[in-house]
């Protein structure tokens, strides 16, 4: 697992924890690094590996261990890294973007059952791929074409099996999701945090691919200063 620090001068620290395939190299990752570093904070980012075969040893377990010698600290977390967060100690406040609690649409249960009995751990399984529609119009070429291609049925396995183990959800929590998210399943999300704690936003999967994240950024830091209590009063929707 590839971790970096940005902002190490800062006396606050936040824990990121990426989604499935984001980079610190991506522009639009980087912008959400820059926006959070900008507002004084020293930034832990971590890169989770794209294919693992046991979920707490090769996505849990480092990050928990890290967090353990921080005193305290904010917890940021986007997608497969919203499967992790829930998991780890300490966090003050947690800001979910697009929590991957449970698989999308276009992944039936079914399907999904069968792949994950085959015993390998070998990528071979084809993603289908996403596109600017799905993860936001501020996707780049660079994101697109550096996206893993490939799972593995022990990738199903694993994370099948942490979402079905999710912890309780934080009671001051806030989730930022779309409507349009092709990616995720939001009904999990319904199921564990109120709706006063979510903020929806018009976009795809990510964020900070949206045409619109200018218009959530300011949010999004209030949520991690100050938990639920920063978007309670906000419309679901900003105009």
């Amino acid at each position: 697992m590839r971790h970096r620090i940005f902002n190490d001068e800062a006396d606050e620290d936040l824990v990121f924890v990426m989604g499935w395939g984001n980079r610190w190299t991506h522009e639009n990752v980087s912008w959400l690094i820059g926006s959070c570093a900008n507002a004084g904070y020293r930034v832990h980012a971590f890169e989770l590996p794209t294919n693992i075969d046991d979920f707490k040893a090769d996505w849990l377990e480092p990050i928990a261990e890290y967090v353990r010698d921080l005193d305290a600290y904010q917890l940021l977390a986007h997608s497969a890294g919203a499967l992790v967060a829930p998991f780890l100690d300490g966090a003050e406040n947690h800001v979910y973007l697009s929590p991957w609690w449970g698989y999308g649409d276009a992944f039936p249960d079914r399907l999904l059952d069968l792949v994950g009995r085959v015993r390998t751990d070998f990528p071979f399984l084809p993603t289908g791929g996403f596109d600017r529609e799905d993860l936001g119009e501020r996707t780049t070429d660079h994101q697109l074409s550096t996206a893993p291609g490939w799972i593995s049925p022990a990738f199903v396995r694993e994370t099948r099996h942490a979402q079905r183990d999710l912890l309780e959800i934080d009671h001051d929590a806030v989730v930022f999701c779309s409507l349009r998210d092709p990616v995720i399943s939001l009904r999990p999300i319904g199921e564990r945090v109120p709706a006063s704690h979510v903020v929806l936003y018009d976009g795809g999967h990510e964020l900070f691919s949206s045409s619109a994240r200018d218009q959530y950024v300011d949010a999004v830091l209030s949520a991690l200063e100050a938990g639920a209590s920063a978007v309670e009063e906000r419309p679901l929707v900003a105009v």
